[in-house]
């Protein structure tokens, strides 16, 4: 059962996971560690969002992760992520990776998908110049479209009018909805196989998770019973506790980093 978690207010949850032997924090970016805004390539996560990763990613046997399903690319524009980063990476839903100290990992792709992707692009911009304020996203594996700019019903008829194209088109591409968006991709990775991914990769004892949307759900819903998930704002969830934004996950990562340095002192 999901519960609201105040700042201020202790709980045993985030005792215990900042007392986890080995902590993997991952984090969603949109909706998560910066506010959602009508520009997506606008993002930026909180100073207070970036100051509590910071001082995480600096303890012993803490590792901090991004998982968004921004292509790498735009994902290391928004997160402001330099070569010297110790924030690991996960884009396009867990397709892509960067990792501290070896860059981003080879991804593999046939040229025909590249072909495909290229050409659905070339329609897809010119079938939405008929709806004002719908906003497409090249992205790495597949396409985007943003409808928080536009009215609800024009956002509407323009998914309509997408679907019908990549049905006709690109029948096996995975597609997500979100917070007023439609995407589509040519790879089915999610945010479960990407936690399983760094969880093995980081050889993490315990895995916090925070998201805000549906596709986060996909994470949240394979956690364990010494992991813990965290939903940011409304919404059906599995995540054990639930806050009311950006600035209060914030302020619940920095518990985190205050009891896990304090425990190691």
């Amino acid at each position: 059962m999901t519960r609201d978690w105040i700042p201020g207010t202790p709980d045993a949850a985030l005792t215990d996971i900042a007392r986890t032997p080995v902590l993997l924090v991952a984090l969603d970016f949109d909706g998560t560690a910066s506010p959602l805004v009508r520009d997506p390539m606008s993002a930026r996560a909180l100073p207070e969002v970036r100051e509590a990763v910071a001082r995480l990613a600096a303890l012993p046997d803490t590792f901090v992760a991004y998982v968004s399903g921004r292509s790498l690319v735009h994902l290391r524009e928004i997160a402001e992520h330099l070569d010297d980063s110790p924030v690991i990476l996960a884009g396009s839903h867990g397709a892509q990776y960067w990792f501290p100290g070896e860059g981003e990992a080879l991804l593999e792709e046939a040229q025909h998908e590249r072909e495909l992707r290229e050409s659905l692009f070339v329609e897809l911009e010119a079938l939405l110049t008929a709806y004002p304020g719908v906003e497409l996203e090249r992205k790495t594996l597949g396409v985007g479209i943003h409808g928080r700019p536009a009215h609800p019903d024009v956002e509407r008829a323009a998914f309509a009018a997408v679907d019908e194209v990549l049905a006709r088109r690109a029948a096996g591409w995975r597609r997500r909805t979100g917070d007023r968006i439609l995407e589509f991709s040519s790879r089915h990775e999610g945010k479960d196989a990407a936690i399983a991914a760094l969880r093995e990769r980081t050889g993490a004892t315990g895995v916090l998770f925070a998201g805000d949307d549906v596709t986060d759900e996909d994470a949240l819903s394979v956690l364990g019973a010494a992991d813990l998930g965290v939903r940011v704002g409304p919404g059906e969830t599995s995540a054990t506790l639930r806050v009311g934004s950006p600035q209060e996950i914030a302020a619940l990562l920095g518990v985190i980093a205050t009891e896990r340095g304090s425990g190691r002192e």
